[in-house]
């Protein structure tokens, strides 16, 4: 749910990545799912991080934690409290970054935000992307290999990203329900971040909407 930028830059990282912490250095000799680990390691060494317990951050983290209580995780999320461009993202499947900006957002906004990048987590999003990644690059890095297969890898990518961003989206709106939060919630959350067209990568806003709508029956509080 990091906007629209944010989502494009993370996908294009993981196709340039090959190349670039890959088959540039003579010296390795990384499998992809090396390659994407590492990746995801150097973004999230580059954010800056904000101490944990100033009043911003504290507010993030209460939104978190009442998501984690209400979600029941089997695994621990880790959450790290961020400043800069990106609003919220999740990374190596188990790291959630928030920025401290959204303490300023309205309450319901903010869950949605953060239920969106955990629905990233608990759908296994990472993994999925993991494999798809190994299907067209199985063996060692090499830039020949990945060269051939660019183009069909991020027809892949970008069509899994797709489905991935509404996925969460869903769940997100699925966990707000689940806590008493009316649905139009998610339309204010997209009208805070701004109209976006349709990319490669992340879907426009008006698709994430529609298929949202589609699934608002899914969304709705239990009677």
């Amino acid at each position: 749910m990091g906007g629209h930028a944010a989502k494009g830059r993370k996908v294009r990282c993981l196709l340039f990545c090959l190349i670039a912490l890959g088959a540039s250095s003579p010296a390795r000799s990384d499998t992809i799912a090396e390659v994407l680990e590492r990746s995801q390691k150097v973004r999230l060494e580059a954010f800056d991080t904000v101490t944990p317990d100033s009043a911003r951050a504290q507010t993030v983290r209460n939104s978190f934690n009442t998501l984690v209580r209400a979600l029941d995780l089997p695994e621990p999320v880790e959450l790290r409290i961020i400043r800069g461009d990106t609003l919220a993202e999740t990374l190596q499947g188990r790291v959630l970054v928030a920025n401290e900006a959204l303490a300023d957002w309205p309450e319901a906004d903010r869950l949605f935000v953060l239920a969106h990048e955990l629905g990233h987590v608990v759908l296994g999003h990472w993994s999925q992307m993991g494999l798809m990644f190994q299907k067209w690059v199985p063996g060692i890095v090499t830039q020949q290999e990945t060269d051939s297969v660019a183009a069909l890898l991020g027809r892949d990518a970008s069509r899994l990203a797709y489905g991935q961003e509404y996925e969460a989206d869903a769940f997100a709106a699925q966990t707000m329900a689940a806590l008493g939060m009316p649905s139009h919630d998610a339309v204010a959350v997209f009208m805070r971040l701004g109209a976006h067209k349709d990319t490669a990568t992340p879907p426009g806003t008006q698709r994430r909407l529609a298929a949202l709508r589609a699934r608002e029956p899914l969304a709705q509080p239990a009677r």
